[in-house]
């Protein structure tokens, strides 16, 4: 691993930032290819027809007329399958029980998608119906602790709540989520022999290889998986879900390539979702606004198929000071799909309960929002003790409320009107935390000049390419547009997958180390090379600048690094590196922080409610890239406007389906929902944590937004909405 590098030394290397995404050209003009875009042959398509009740199990599947249909070539049930290995927790056929409504249930495959869909139809299906539970309210006597964690606590609850000056008790709610990234999940999978070549849509291609190569009893290096690009993912695929099994195990059975691509409506169930939660958060504080006590018990639904925690209130355990604290989760077994990771997997939501419970406190107390985080303001990681690696949020408040002109707020709800709209402000905190992964990588400094960057990671969208191309480039001190880059080929050096915000702080370094390396083998090359005029040159005075390499001691001694691999053989200079976590990394704590604030305008009569400003600073380091990580960080805000007031999957008590299982239902917001939105990063690097100095930023965006707009509704109308989406007839009750 490179050695951290001092401020100074870093500040003296010229920025060498793209103005324009590496993959720009590709994707407008078609030429990149996502998943089910690749021209394989003979490829037949694959349908997954899927259960329709909630509960019980299938009794019978008559696929007589079905297989007779045109151009049918196999359908596979639980009575037919192909009978794997290690699965996980997906629904491949293997049994006939069914745990949701929307399960897997058959595949058709057939030589089109067309004669596929209509040869499901005629499948005679039979069940053995059983009693479903589906309504969460209702069910909230059958949660229970989860299988793994769930509590925190320190301090003594009970004698700091008794000192109290004032309190806050309520309960706060959010609704299941589903994702909807606009490429749906999608699989091509191919068998040559024991081999096995997939294109598949996904967060983790290392992770694909590893679940198929279990599933299927095969060596993992004898499956291929390539996912050039991913059309948005944001948790959803970070998990090898059926789809991808079954399009192998059909391929095996059709004994051709196979490819199978969800429709919309079947990403509502068979690919997770963002769980509900049902939050009691109980706030305990001196007439000074000094927390005493911060309690949060969290509940969520979670699948009979596995365990899966919306961990609503960890964040709480960290983000503020307080003499005690006590968090719980606890889970209610329900007939639905699995949940799963969803932007910002339990900050999201979690931070809609504390931060609205804090905005309550803060009016109790008649103390300024900004002012009681500030008084409660966690200098070092509350849980242990540990110092943090980085911690600029002060700064992140200061800068975002002088923007955003928070001083004018009205603390009194309903007294900023202008005509018939309601103007009303509020403010969250934001954070998430920081985490990176061990992540390998090739560099090659080519006969041409360019340099080839690989890296067995992806890109999901968020800017993978632009910022490794740059990171090669300061490296070698060069122009980025020389840089090619290659992911999503897991015959590339291994890096981990696409998530928890990991991606930038994993890959960089080790692409950086993979340049440093070859730039050092250039100049054992040069200084070899008796025509060189670096010859017999130390290795410490050797550098690289716009394809040439020279003297640091006299800058005039150099040559073209093109004219010194071609006088020695024309060979391409290569170096592999593996990035490793820091050694002291357990004597710090990393995270990410940010301030949101908004401005909404309530109509009077009508309860409309319009976002009109978002303004947000966030404290993530090292800002890699202004374009993609402005961009990043936009689209969580918008994921903020979208959770506070649109999104909800609606499901239907007695037959366990998403009722608004499409877009024209399941709101998300449109160009017209989104206004002004003021971004800035303070851009102050945290070395402790990364050699570049930068943490993730993929998910913090979204943390806070929901309750900051929660929060700036009531300071317009006086009305408390606890319960998430904040829709009209909420607002009218």
């Amino acid at each position: 691993m490179m050695a951290i590098e001092s401020e100074q030394q870093q500040e003296q290397k010229p920025e060498r930032q793209l103005d324009h995404r590496y993959d720009a050209f590709a994707k407008v003009t078609g030429r990149a290819k996502y998943a089910a875009e690749f021209p394989v042959k003979n490829v037949a398509y694959a349908y997954i027809v899927q259960a329709t009740i909630p509960a019980g199990s299938v009794a019978s599947i008559d696929d007589t007329a079905a297989s007779r249909a045109s151009g049918v070539h196999n359908v596979l049930t639980p009575f037919n399958a192909p009978k794997l290995a290690e699965l996980g927790n997906v629904n491949v056929l293997q049994d006939a029980t069914v745990f949701y409504s929307g399960q897997p249930i058959a595949v058709v495959v057939a030589r089109s998608l067309p004669e596929a869909r209509s040869a499901a139809a005629l499948l005679h299906i039979t069940y053995k119906e059983q009693p479903a539970k589906l309504d969460f309210n209702n069910l909230l006597g059958d949660a229970r602790p989860p299988k793994r964690g769930g509590t925190s606590r320190r301090g003594d609850p009970a004698a700091s709540l008794a000192k109290a000056t004032v309190t806050v008790d309520q309960t706060y709610s959010t609704p299941l989520q589903n994702h909807n990234p606009m490429e749906p999940h999608a699989t091509i999978a191919a068998w040559d022999g024991d081999k096995l070549n997939v294109y598949d849509s996904t967060q983790g291609i290392t992770g694909v290889q590893q679940g198929l190569a279990r599933a299927f009893s095969i060596p993992q290096a004898n499956v291929h998986v390539d996912c050039p690009y991913t059309g948005g993912g944001f948790g959803c695929k970070g998990y090898v879900w059926s789809q991808t099994i079954l399009a192998a195990m059909a391929a095996k059975v059709a004994q051709r390539p196979v490819k199978l691509v969800l429709d919309r409506g079947q990403m509502f169930g068979p690919v997770g979702s963002r769980p509900n939660t049902s939050q009691h958060i109980k706030l305990a504080a001196s007439a000074d606004g000094k927390l005493l006590l911060q309690q949060h018990d969290s509940t969520c639904y979670t699948s009979f198929i596995s365990d899966w925690v919306e961990s609503a209130a960890a964040q709480t355990t960290l983000l503020y000071d307080s003499e005690s604290l006590s968090t719980t989760h606890l889970v209610v077994p329900l007939n639905l799909g699995m949940g799963t990771w969803m932007r910002a997997p339990g900050e999201s939501t979690g931070s809609v309960g504390l931060e609205i419970a804090l905005d309550e406190l803060a009016e109790k107390l008649n103390i300024d929002p900004v002012q009681l985080r500030l008084i409660n303001y966690a200098e070092k990681d509350p849980r242990n003790g540990k110092p943090w690696s980085s911690k600029h949020l002060r700064e992140a408040y200061a800068q975002a409320s002088e923007r955003f002109g928070w001083s004018k707020r009205s603390a009194q709800p309903g007294q900023h009107r202008e005509g018939n709209k309601l103007i009303g402000y509020g403010m969250a905190t934001a954070n998430y935390g920081a985490g990176r992964s061990p992540s390998s990588a090739v560099v090659r400094i080519l006969p041409s000049g360019r340099v080839f960057v690989g890296i067995g990671t992806q890109d999901i969208g968020t800017g993978t390419y632009t910022i490794l191309a740059q990171t090669a480039a300061l490296a070698l001190a060069m122009d980025p547009s020389h840089v090619d880059v290659k992911l999503g080929d897991t015959n590339l050096p291994r890096s981990g997958g696409s998530g928890g915000s990991t991606t930038a702080a994993s890959v960089c370094p080790a692409v950086y180390d993979a340049a440093a390396q070859a730039r050092l083998k250039l100049a054992q090359l040069a200084i070899g090379d008796a025509q060189s005029p670096l010859h017999g040159a130390a290795a410490e005075d050797f550098d690289t600048k716009d394809g040439k390499v020279f003297l640091k001691s006299a800058p005039d001694k150099s040559e073209a690094i093109i004219a010194l691999l071609a006088r020695n053989g024309g060979a391409p200079v290569e170096a592999t590196a593996t990035s490793e976590l820091s050694k002291d990394r357990d004597t710090f704590t990393s995270h990410s922080w940010g301030a949101v604030f908004a401005e909404v305008a309530v109509d009077a009569d009508t309860h409309m409610v319009q976002v009109r400003r978002l303004v947000a600073t966030y404290d993530i380091g090292t800002l890699l890239n202004d374009k993609t990580g402005l961009n990043q960080l936009t689209g969580g805000l918008v994921w903020g406007i979208s959770m506070a007031l649109h999104e909800e999957a609606v499901i239907d008590k007695k037959y366990g389906r998403t009722v608004n299982e499409n877009f024209a239902e399941y709101h998300v917001p449109v160009n017209a929902d989104v206004h002004e939105i003021d971004v800035t990063c303070l851009n102050i690097p945290d070395y402790k944590f990364n050699p570049l100095g930068a943490r993730g930023i993929g998910e913090i965006g979204i943390t806070g937004t929901a309750a900051a707009i929660a929060n700036a509704i009531y300071n317009a109308t006086g009305k408390r909405v606890r319960d998430l989406p904040i829709t009209l007839d909420k607002l009218m009750a």
